[in-house]
């Protein structure tokens, strides 16, 4: 049975988890508020500009672009997206787990067949894969503690380079998406070849547009630009989401913590009027005896 010495170097020792806790929980509130502006402005671009590429591809039948063109699948790559460090509930643990059943699932065949290769972006997944031995082409990790556009630019022209000279066939993006400080949805969608979102209005006649310079050469300009901005898009998601689900892990461990301190502190009382009472039963008992005698 715990010591009244040991109770309260417990509760000591939990106190100042929940001070750490509580701070970790501040600082990442604090961070939220700019990585949601960012999103906030990101995501309209990124909304327009697969508008512009679907109009333009529903009017214009002509077009050959390799980031286009839909060839026999013969390797693939995943892009998993987590992040550099832990305290953050099943954020990383959900983004792994995804993988793992692509993996095993829908492409099975190209993992047995060792066609399959994995770019980890943030440590966690990267730590995690290593140590079961999967197939790693590329690591890239520390880029959320100061993320850039730039850093998103090297990854993508990266993962353009090896599909124009027909090193991977299909790259496919896995990583969280910011819905609010609770929820995060976990989104997997194909990088490489481009897909374009085929919408309801692109069937329909609506105002033609005089397009200078050509149809083509537009659309030839924008597919780069739509998968820098997808990239770039999942990471400031996935930095968001990190930062909310870190916050709502801080929080329930600052309850947790101010629960067990409480019950701590309710055991400690007990025992120690237990204590108490034993000791004035002794006195009595021995003052009593003395009398007696």
């Amino acid at each position: 049975m715990a010591t009244l010495r040991d109770i309260k170097r417990r509760i000591t020792g939990i106190s100042n988890t929940q001070q750490i806790t509580r701070a970790m929980k501040m600082i990442a509130a604090a961070q939220l508020r700019k990585a949601q502006d960012n999103i906030i402005n990101a995501r309209p671009y990124a909304r327009k500009i697969n508008e512009v590429i679907d109009h333009l591809l529903s009017v214009e039948k002509n077009v050959n672009n390799e980031l286009l063109i839909q060839r026999k699948c013969r390797r693939i790559a995943i892009v998993a997206v987590t992040s550099d460090r832990g305290m953050c509930g099943g954020f990383n643990m959900n983004i792994i787990r995804t993988v793992e059943e692509l993996i095993s699932g829908e492409y099975k065949d190209f993992y047995a067949g060792k066609n399959l290769d994995l770019y980890c972006i943030g440590k966690k997944n990267l730590d995690y894969f290593l140590k079961r031995n999967y197939p790693i082409k590329e690591s890239f990790t520390g880029l959320f503690t100061r993320l850039k556009f730039e850093t998103a630019l090297k990854i993508v022209q990266l993962l353009k380079s090896s599909y124009l000279k027909g090193e991977i066939d299909k790259v496919i993006l896995v990583y969280n998406e910011f819905k609010s400080v609770i929820q995060q949805n976990i989104v997997v969608e194909q990088l490489l070849p481009i897909q374009p979102a085929r919408t309801a209005n692109n069937n329909k006649i609506g105002t033609q547009y005089i397009y200078e310079p050509g149809k083509i050469e537009i659309i030839n300009s924008l597919l780069p630009k739509k998968l820098n901005i997808q990239l770039w898009r999942a990471l400031l998601e996935s930095y968001a989401a990190e930062l909310g689900a870190r916050m709502t892990a801080m929080d329930m461990a600052t309850e947790n913590a101010k629960e067990l301190i409480r019950s701590l502190r309710l055991t400690f009382n007990k025992e120690r009027q237990a204590s108490i009472t034993k000791e004035i039963i002794e006195i009595v008992s021995g003052a009593n005896a003395m009398k007696e005698s």
